[in-house]
């Protein structure tokens, strides 16, 4: 059964935030917060923990999966990231965007984009999950913690642990996180393109 962590969602408590990093280093997938909505996450070295992500969300390798960074200097180190490239998500980061880019051989191919060897990244804003990538010291493998046959994603933490009690090692909840995913913006073309619009607003403007 999942354990169950009530954490601050402004001013996590450290010791929380330290048993759930080892929880993710031990290969646990967990659920827990974002600034959209809630996800699932586990280590980005880990297989058998995301193979067990997959399974849970049901989806194949042609699914983009996510990772998760505290900054654009971690996501340089899984993804391409020229110059054009950097200054437009720097201008969105932190918040509710992901962003798909090619990705460098430190990436474990496992994660990839099975056709297109591309993979999600993600700077969030929301305390909790920055507090545990700092503790971490690697980002997060993660995706949107949509339950098979639902169509959003769950915005509670205790419906998270009792429909996925015997699947997840742990859920922190810091409240209400909402239902709509990130924007999801595809710059592996010459040219920015939205494939999916959500929680981040997106300014034409920005466009490289």
């Amino acid at each position: 059964m999942a354990q169950y962590f009530s954490i601050h969602p402004t001013h996590p408590q450290q010791r929380l935030i330290m048993q759930a990093a080892n929880i993710v280093r031990d290969g646990g997938v967990i659920g827990y917060p974002t600034d959209s909505c809630y996800a699932l996450g586990c280590h980005i070295g880990d297989k058998d923990a995301a193979d067990r992500l997959r399974r849970i969300r049901d989806v194949n390798e042609k699914h983009h999966l996510t990772i998760v960074c505290i900054d654009l200097a971690q996501v340089a180190l899984f993804a391409r990231v020229d110059n054009a490239r950097f200054r437009f998500i720097k201008q969105l980061v932190p918040g509710c965007y992901t962003f798909i880019l090619e990705a460098t051989k430190e990436m474990p191919r496992r994660a990839l984009h099975a056709r297109r060897k591309t993979i999600g990244v993600r700077i969030p804003r929301h305390a909790v999950v920055r507090a545990l990538l700092e503790a971490i010291g690697e980002p997060i493998l993660s995706a949107t913690a949509i339950i098979p046959g639902d169509s959003d994603a769950v915005s509670d933490a205790q419906e998270l642990r009792t429909r996925l009690e015997h699947d997840l090692a742990l859920v922190l909840d810091a409240g209400p996180c909402g239902t709509v995913p990130t924007t999801v913006i595809d710059l592996t073309g010459p040219q920015a393109q939205v494939v999916r619009q959500g929680a981040g607003q997106m300014d034409s403007a920005l466009f490289f």
